[in-house]
């Protein structure tokens, strides 16, 4: 019977695991892609909508508040259904909002869109779930962090690429009001495509798929406890807790970030659009290789045997991202404030990287509850971010005041430490497996 994978094997799609890997980042880059394609066209959408700063902090909370919700499903649904056909129903219903938000007419029509498109912020739990059962503890920090960095550039990548796509639609003769509409239909069609292609080459755990394990009398790994009793057991781990306010103090920073980077160069340094896309999209990019390097560390630290070194690494990296968020809200010219973005992103998708290194250790019992709720917890501080931003009607001050809260909830990793029981155990499992 096929087992975890023990090692990494990039270059392969010759087994049901590595193909899981490569296509499950596929699938976030392309959701990823989609969540952040309108982010860095809102000074365009500003002007033909004529919409005002509070409108605006509007848009960028409806954008994230949705994913709460669906996040906190699509976990239970994962260990129900399992991550093959979550993944396939999440794509094709996303693409709907994608699609239509090209079709907004007003103010109102684009926020009801956006607020759908926040959906496919979810595809992130599925995608830690599934290498979270695909891959064995030693290798499962890197595995989660390195597919959820490389699917997470696509929010980087949506930055710099679509004022580009935009510009190219003007370039042809289509004018700035349809422009930017014909540039978002494209994420919108590659989910439809990325549907089909995950459904027909994936498959949800080593051993198969978990109707036909079911159906056979065979245990599953990962999906134990099944949709509401898997929710029901993650809700009452006090370390599942700790690490949905760490997560919304990392993850739900770098979505705020995401949302008003682009709008904040044009505004406050005077850049122009590519410009500012080009600047913000570099925060996004940094998702190429420091989530990776976050889960990679986490892995190496636990090596010598202690589980807990995982969870000292992300206090580290949280009061690391807390004091470069201050820099760079008190930086004075464009380039500082470049500078000072990429230094404090690097120890916040360091940390998000480092957080889902924890998460298959909490409650393996109910794995999709696990991840669904943390994964909530990004969004939730993404929300909390927005609506801070809208009270105090100032960026510089709310990224000050963001800094303070990051560092302090640096706390709650320490608390979500573990019992030497629970060390000794994982410590044992690991040895198994190699």
């Amino acid at each position: 019977m096929a087992t975890k994978a023990t090692s990494i094997k990039l270059f392969s799609i010759s087994t049901p695991q590595m193909r899981a890997f490569h296509l499950t980042w596929m699938a976030f880059f392309v959701c990823f892609f989609a969540w952040f394609a309108c982010a860095p066209l809102m000074p365009v959408i500003k002007g033909e909508f004529g919409l005002s700063v509070a409108q605006i902090a509007n848009i960028n909370i409806a954008a994230v508040a949705i994913t709460i919700l669906v996040r906190l499903v699509v976990g239970p649904l994962c260990d129900h259904f399992g991550p093959r056909k979550t993944y396939t129903g999440l794509l094709l219903l996303g693409s709907i909002p994608v699609i239509g938000v090209a079709f907004a007419q007003s103010y109102e029509s684009f926020l009801l869109f956006r607020l759908g498109i926040g959906a496919a912020g979810a595809s992130f739990v599925i995608t830690q779930y599934h290498t979270s059962v695909m891959f064995a503890p030693k290798v499962v920090g890197t595995a989660n962090a390195a597919a959820a960095g490389w699917g997470n550039a696509g929010g980087g990548v949506a930055q710099a690429v679509m004022p580009l796509l935009m510009t190219a639609m003007v370039m042809l003769g289509v004018s700035e009001t349809y422009g930017w509409r014909a540039a978002l239909l494209v994420p919108g069609v590659l989910m439809i495509v990325m549907a089909g292609v995950y459904y027909r080459f994936t498959q949800d755990c080593p051993q198969g798929n978990f109707s036909e394990l079911r159906a056979a009398g065979i245990t599953i790994d990962g999906g134990k406890k099944g949709g509401w009793d898997s929710f029901k057991l993650a809700s009452t781990n006090y370390r599942v807790w700790m690490l949905f306010i760490t997560y919304g103090a990392c993850f739900g920073i770098e979505i705020f970030i995401h949302n008003i980077a682009a709008i904040y160069y044009v505004d406050h340094f005077k850049l122009t659009l590519p410009q500012a896309g080009m600047a913000a999209g570099s925060f996004g990019l940094l998702a190429l290789f420091a989530r990776a390097l976050g889960g990679w560390v986490s892995d190496k630290f636990a090596a010598a045997g202690n589980l807990n070194n995982r969870v000292t690494l992300l206090f580290v990296l949280m009061l690391g991202e807390g004091a470069g968020l201050l820099l760079f809200a008190n930086a004075g010219t464009a380039a500082l404030a470049i500078g000072a973005m990429l230094v404090f992103g690097l120890f916040t998708h360091m940390a998000c990287g480092a957080t889902y290194a924890i998460v298959p250790f909490v409650d393996k019992r109910a794995l999709g509850g696990v991840a669904g709720i943390i994964g909530a917890g990004g969004n939730v501080g993404a929300v909390a971010a927005g609506f801070l931003m809208k009270g105090l009607g100032n960026v510089q001050q709310t990224l000050s005041i963001l800094g303070i809260v990051v560092a302090a909830s640096a706390l709650c990793a320490l608390a979500a430490r573990f019992s030497s029981s629970a060390v000794e155990e994982t410590a044992t499992a690991a040895e198994l497996a190699a």
